[in-house]
């Protein structure tokens, strides 16, 4: 379905019930507004749908609410999970004044970048494939007033529960800490539910590829093609959807936070970008790792403006309980042919066609649009300033003397210290009308709410 025609003629023809128009909000959570399908018709996809944009976190004020759902036909899919048959259409916001897009709309951002990147030249097609991570917990129970706080996670998989008294027995085979990389059943007890998450989100039109569990107790990761730089991000949303549904409807809650439990190896979303032209790839060449000079300079951006990049690829102040040293986090931005403490690293590639960039300090709580658009602004500043990414850390980076690691830049260590660093590194990601300051500063107000929430509830407990 390409076309608002062929969507009112499938509704018509497959008894579709409802139409879910669904829209990304700053936060990176999907929101949507559900309309009778006798109520959708050509008005519909020509003129949109308003709804109440002071009502979503980081938007309108009260006095200028009004905005408009734009449907993008595009991507209309059948939803698995509701009992009445609902279709599902990503939508673009506009202003209703102007019929312009909303400069605050994060997948309208994404729609900018690929603008820009064609229009920079250098290439016509950027390619995004993400590695979400994400735990599955059979209970979380969670408590905050000024007298009682607490938080309590429970897995069957956990090793805390090899005691355990069980209705017909504890059968054992726990997941011991960091010992759960790629096991079988029963040790990997989540086999079938990861493969019903691929299904729900393979059914929703996403070409998908691979599932495992993941090194931690209870933590899982799910593979999906890669895809051009909007459809990947749109892809992310409609992954996360079904991880979260099918666990629910399995009697289980899904997280993607980076870090809830101490002491574990955190969730990553690894975030591979390669840059085309005229069919081509640019980043194959003969540097280092088979890397073209674009691909280095494209390194060389990413690298200078990580610690902005921060702010949208690792958003939220448990991001950062992860980037610290150790268990494989990537927190010191250097680059390397295969060393996964390296905040870039560039996979093994068999062919020019696979010869990427991989982008390893986001975390699955991002915003798929921002973090994938944000990464691409960083590179191409890189390519168009020729940015030398210095010489690659194909070591250990964890294991050379302190002196030589302190040389090191590292990511941030907190998401103030993010906000801080979007708030001074800006102008890279503001070319060519792609981000604008008014959206940049409404997000620092937005995220650094968060920001004080933590600290005023630290300081109070």
């Amino acid at each position: 379905m390409q076309t608002a025609k062929a969507v009112l003629k499938f509704i018509q023809d497959d008894g579709v019930q409802y139409v879910a128009f669904r829209f990304t909000v700053p936060r990176g959570k999907w929101h949507h507004i559900t309309l009778d399908a006798s109520m959708v018709d050509q008005d519909t996809f020509a003129n949109g749908i308003m709804f109440d944009g002071s009502s979503i976190a980081g938007w309108k004020t009260v006095n200028e609410s009004g905005m408009t759902l734009m449907p993008d036909p595009t991507t209309a899919q059948m939803i698995p999970f509701p009992s009445a048959p609902t279709l599902m259409i990503n939508c673009d916001i506009l202003e209703p004044k102007t019929g312009e897009p909303y400069n605050r709309d994060p997948r309208g951002i994404a729609k900018r970048a690929e603008a820009y990147l064609k229009s920079t030249g250098i290439a016509d097609t950027v390619y995004v494939g993400a590695e979400p991570e994400f735990l599955v917990f059979d209970s979380a129970e969670f408590t905050f007033d000024p007298y009682n706080s607490s938080f309590k996670l429970t897995s069957s998989e956990l090793p805390i529960n090899a005691g355990t008294h069980r209705e017909g027995g504890n059968h054992g085979h726990r997941i011991q800490t960091k010992a759960g990389y790629l096991p079988v059943p029963p040790l990997d007890s989540g086999q079938d539910m990861r493969g019903m998450m691929l299904a729900a989100t393979k059914a929703m039109g996403v070409t998908v590829e691979k599932h495992h569990h993941e090194v931690a107790p209870a933590r899982h990761e799910l593979s999906i093609k890669y895809d051009t730089l909007l459809r990947s991000a749109d892809s992310i949303q409609i992954l996360k959807y079904c991880l979260l549904n099918v666990a629910q409807s399995r009697g289980k809650t899904a997280n993607v936070m980076a870090e809830p439990v101490f002491g574990e190896n955190g969730s990553g979303m690894h975030v591979h970008q390669s840059l085309w032209k005229d069919g081509k790839p640019l980043f194959a060449g003969n540097e280092h790792a088979s890397l073209s000079r674009e691909a280095l300079w494209y390194i060389g951006g990413i690298i200078k403006h990580a610690r902005a990049l921060n702010a949208f690829t690792n958003p939220t102040t448990n991001s950062y309980k992860r980037l610290v040293p150790g268990h494989e986090a990537p927190v010191l931005l250097a680059y390397s042919g295969g060393n996964r403490s390296a905040s870039c690293r560039i996979p093994f590639a068999t062919s020019p066609e696979a010869t990427r960039v991989e982008v390893r300090f986001p975390d699955s709580a991002a915003n798929p649009y921002l973090a994938f658009a944000a990464v691409l602004m960083a590179g191409l500043d890189g390519i168009l300033n020729k940015i030398d990414p210095g010489a690659p850390m194909d070591q250990d980076l964890y294991e050379l003397p302190q002196g030589e690691q302190q040389k090191i830049q590292t990511a941030c260590g907190s998401l103030r210290e993010a906000l801080v660093s979007l708030e001074k590194d800006r102008a890279f990601l503001k070319a060519g009308g792609v981000f604008d300051d008014d959206f940049i500063d409404s997000y620092i107000k937005l995220k650094m709410e968060e920001v004080t929430f933590q600290d005023t509830a630290s300081h109070e407990v």
